[in-house]
């Protein structure tokens, strides 16, 4: 007959009391990091299982936290910035023991009605948004409800009132273009991601303040939008070559989007860096394995996940956050797609 271990029975083997180990199962942030790592070893020993059912009903907690992609999840998930960033919030989520509902709304209007869902039937205890763009109805949905939500990126409205992780996106446009701009690049287009994106918006206006402290004109034919996919990259070099004059270098809002641009160049007989340099974001697992490597800006995704999740399971627990603005420093990796000064 298999024995069913209870609270009692892990109270007994830490010497601590009942409640105090049903304290450590709420992760109750009185209880200190000592005494929790004392009865989860106890648990795990005795193969405990806390009936979590049962206990969000009485704390009227699910445990469980929605998290939303700009676009459907099987063409969010090609990009490996959503793995990335996910593995980050499911790590803290996993120490935390907290559990990811993940969007699968296809059109705007699917994923407003699974959020309605998420929030009005009380199936997560807070929101994460993976993107911030303009005139969102969910932020708005979300604020109205005053429900706790976290967004990684920046909202363009009410920065100073919703927490938000995020880069210093116009810096860090404006120091990959500087650094082209350095080695002699003086046509410089920019690819970005949809144009009502503020990672979009942000990225170019870093763009556009480095040529304008250049003196280099700022020529809106340079400047394009697509889809965070290779496909996007592949048909923005489509447009770009066909510009009156050509280029001789590209910032690119994702590395993803690189990939595209750099397989289409070979299409059209076209090398990066030879013929033209090539500057990314993001700086994903393949950047540095494809050829030739990118020089990208390492925005550190994974800890952007990470800081999004602590940010929102403290506001679940009624915990004061510092800062409504989190900003995880970015840097520029050096690889071999930028043709250098000579």
């Amino acid at each position: 007959m298999i024995k069913i271990v209870t609270i009692k029975d892990i109270a007994k083997a830490t010497g601590c009391s009942p409640s105090t180990v049903s304290r450590v199962i709420a992760n109750n942030s009185r209880i200190s990091e000592k005494t929790k790592q004392k009865v989860r070893k106890a648990m795990q020993d005795l193969g405990y299982h806390p009936n979590l059912t049962a206990r969000n009903l009485v704390v009227q907690s699910t445990k469980t936290i929605g998290v939303i992609m700009p676009s459907s999840a099987d063409k969010s998930l090609q990009n490996p910035f959503f793995a990335e960033v996910l593995r980050g919030i499911g790590s803290y989520f996993h120490q935390e023991q907290f559990s990811i509902l993940l969007s699968t709304g296809q059109t705007e209007q699917e994923k407003f009605k699974e959020v309605e869902r998420m929030v009005l039937g009380k199936y997560v205890d807070g929101i994460i948004l993976l993107y911030s763009r303009l005139n969102d109805p969910i932020i708005d949905f979300l604020k109205e409800k005053d429900f706790p939500f976290v967004i990684v990126g920046k909202p363009l409205e009410y920065k100073n009132e919703i927490v938000h992780v995020d880069n210093d996106n116009i810096k860090a446009g404006k120091d990959i273009t500087a650094y082209l701009i350095e080695n002699g690049h003086r046509r410089i287009s920019f690819i970005g991601g949809a144009a009502d994106l503020v990672v979009t918006i942000d990225r170019q206006k870093g763009y556009e303040m480095a040529l304008k402290e250049a003196a280099i004109p700022v020529l809106k034919e340079y400047a394009l939008h697509t889809e965070f996919l290779k496909s996007g990259g592949r048909e923005a070099v489509e447009q770009i070559l066909k510009l009156e004059v050509k280029p001789d270098a590209i910032v690119v809002s994702d590395d993803l989007i690189s990939v595209g641009v750099i397989s289409m160049l070979e299409e059209y007989g076209l090398k990066v860096p030879e013929d033209i340099s090539l500057a990314s974001f993001n700086n994903i697992y393949f950047s540095e394995i494809i050829k030739p490597a990118l020089t990208t800006v390492d925005i550190q995704i994974y800890q952007l996940g990470v800081e999004s999740a602590k940010a929102i399971i403290k506001m679940c627990m009624n915990q004061k956050l510092t800062r409504k603005r989190i900003i995880i420093p970015h840097d520029i990796v050096y690889r071999e797609s930028v043709r250098l000064k000579k």
